[in-house]
């Protein structure tokens, strides 16, 4: 379980998030929804310890990102799809990435295959379109084997058939008894893939619930989203 407590972080005058809470739990996919600048990303960095909270804390499997020995067999992330070296292959970012943490490089082939990306393993990765960089940092964040998956729009650069091979793939890794946790702009699809919704505006929790209760009452998930983030009045309240 990836677990959120009152999680605040502040850029000098800024608060990118503020007093945050939540909870991501095995077996079900988690939309993480919220208007461009509304802490997302910053959220994810910090569950990962790449940015310091000013309180409160971020959890994974009961204890936070750094003090795991080997972080990538409790989560896998994809925050940044061009992060791999450009000059290297597709199968030496792994292999780097799996040395740090003492994982056999048979799971290399293993993770290439499952993000379908076997053929080009030896290409090195500025020749990748983004939807093949979209794929390598998958297999990077599937290579500790990991019990929680954290992916930051993950359908950027993705056609329409690998769009619902990647709908496909988190369905089966939830169905594993993985807690996933997804940030996405991509209404539609969430209100298809995810089982439940965290719904943040301006750092602080709007919504914590199923995509049902949350369309009750509007046309789509984009109405009402559009409801909630529309006013700061509305930023101060919880949906269960």
């Amino acid at each position: 379980m990836i677990e959120i407590h009152e999680l605040t972080k502040r850029y000098g005058s800024t608060v990118a998030v503020e007093s945050l809470t939540f909870s991501v739990k095995p077996g079900l996919i988690t939309g993480f929804l919220g208007p461009n600048g509304a802490g997302k990303s910053t959220t994810m960095r910090l569950i990962l310890g790449l940015d310091r909270a000013d309180a409160g804390a971020a959890l994974i499997g009961g204890a936070p990102y750094q003090a795991h020995r080997r972080p990538l067999h409790q989560i896998g992330a994809l925050l940044e799809a061009r992060s791999a070296h450009p000059g290297r292959s597709a199968y030496h970012h792994l292999l780097w990435l799996a040395q740090t943490q003492g994982i056999d490089r048979r799971r290399i082939d293993e993770v290439l295959d499952l993000v379908g990306l076997q053929d080009v393993a030896h290409r090195r990765v500025k020749s990748f379109s983004l939807g093949m960089t979209q794929r390598l940092g998958l297999a990077a964040a599937m290579l500790g084997d990991p019990q929680a998956v954290m992916l930051d729009e993950p359908m950027n650069g993705l056609d329409p058939e690998g769009m619902v091979w990647l709908r496909g793939l988190l369905r089966t890794l939830a169905g594993q008894g993985r807690a996933v946790l997804v940030s996405s702009h991509l209404m539609s699809e969430m209100a298809q893939l995810a089982d439940h919704l965290v719904v943040i505006g301006k750092g602080r929790l709007v919504a914590d619930t199923t995509p049902e209760n949350l369309i009750a009452g509007h046309d789509s998930l984009e109405a009402a989203f559009l409801e909630l983030t529309r006013a700061d009045t509305t930023y101060h309240g919880r949906l269960q």
